[in-house]
């Protein structure tokens, strides 16, 4: 016999994954996955500001047709564990309550830190702003993160919805920083799992150092810029199954991160400047753009796109004709480092 326990106790499931997730908080819950693997979404492409001409045809400026972009996102990640109970080594316990302790711990110890690394790793990877640093010390701590929080706001980034993902090892710097010292406390009550206060009006996260992206001292993400969808497939225990006397717990998970395009000037991530690839540079020569840099791979757009999230991204190999093209962004990568921040070249 079978027990389903994923239709069984999928929302106690997904209470002890969001109790116990230190990312859970930190996403866009606007888009929905239930039942798809794909979601397509749609950016309006936005149009400038002309002169108002008070006389002849079209006083407000040419009519341009509404143009947009899409950025596709599927879920890649699809996980699962299986556990058996021994009925001799579980006699005088229920083997489906026993099941569920194991699920819980299960869900605490493996599957959540699993996931929550997923979403830091991508988020570095894919974020708005990657800024190569030398290591904080306390008395330059308060300076990096509020130099972080000043490239949101100039991005038009909204204040509330911030949150500051940290090392413990950074945190103790806040901590003892003279600057920050008198100015606001970071012992306040903690308003989620894992949140230990705030900091310029944003919610501070200790990241374990397993857990955060190697030379990553700390990430500032507005919720609105991700989207961590997560679907419990399965969860099952069968009973005396073929070859077992006792119980099989089988556990699946599909879960993916992804950063929007649209809004990836909401995540800013400070690490190590070796950790980081190079920005590309820009060099117009009559209609011909040649992008540098140093080592790696570049990829590119012509139609204003993010190419880090766009389906229209190009990996660039020579000079890109630019006639009748307004902007050029473009991101470098290379093994080992993560994704530089996406650069812009306005014609």
């Amino acid at each position: 016999m079978a027990i389903n326990l994923a239709s069984k106790y999928s929302t106690k499931m997904a209470e002890s994954f969001t109790q116990h997730s230190i990312t859970d908080a930190a996403f866009s819950k606007d888009y929905d996955f239930v039942g798809v693997e794909t979601v397509r979404v749609y950016t309006p492409v936005t149009v400038d500001l002309v002169d108002y001409t008070r006389s002849g045809i079209n006083r407000y400026g040419l009519p341009t047709e509404l143009q947009d972009t899409y950025q596709e996102m599927r879920v890649t990640q699809d996980k699962a564990f299986s556990v058996t109970i021994d009925k001799g080594n579980n006699e005088s316990q229920n083997n489906i309550k026993e099941a569920g302790k194991m699920l819980k711990l299960q869900l605490q110890e493996k599957v959540v830190p699993y996931v929550d690394k997923y979403r830091l790793s991508v988020w570095a990877n894919m974020a708005g702003t990657v800024a190569g640093i030398t290591k904080p010390t306390k008395d330059t701590i308060v300076d990096e993160i509020s130099y972080g929080a000043a490239v949101l706001d100039d991005a038009k980034v909204p204040v509330s919805g911030r949150f500051l993902f940290i090392t413990s090892e950074m945190y103790n710097l806040i901590r003892t920083s003279s600057q920050w010292l008198g100015i606001e406390s970071l012992g306040e009550k903690a308003l989620a799992k894992g949140i230990v206060g705030t900091f310029d009006n944003m919610k501070v996260v200790k990241v374990p150092s397993s857990l955060m992206p190697n030379g990553v001292y700390f990430m500032i993400v507005h919720k609105s810029a991700a989207v961590s969808p997560v679907k419990i497939k399965d969860s099952i225990i069968h009973k005396d199954p073929p070859g077992l006397s006792g119980s099989l717990l089988e556990f699946r998970i599909l879960f993916d991160a992804f950063v929007l395009g649209t809004r990836n000037m909401g995540i800013y991530v400070a690490c190590s400047s070796s950790a980081v690839q190079a920005a590309p540079t820009f060099s117009l020569s009559g209609s011909s753009l040649t992008i540098t840099s140093s080592g790696g791979t570049i990829k590119y757009t012509t139609d204003g796109s993010d190419p880090k999230t766009s389906n229209t991204a190009q990996t660039y190999s020579r000079t890109v004709n630019v006639t009748g093209v307004k902007v050029v962004k473009a991101y470098a990568s290379a093994s080992g480092k993560y994704n530089s921040s996406v650069t812009t070249y306005t014609l």
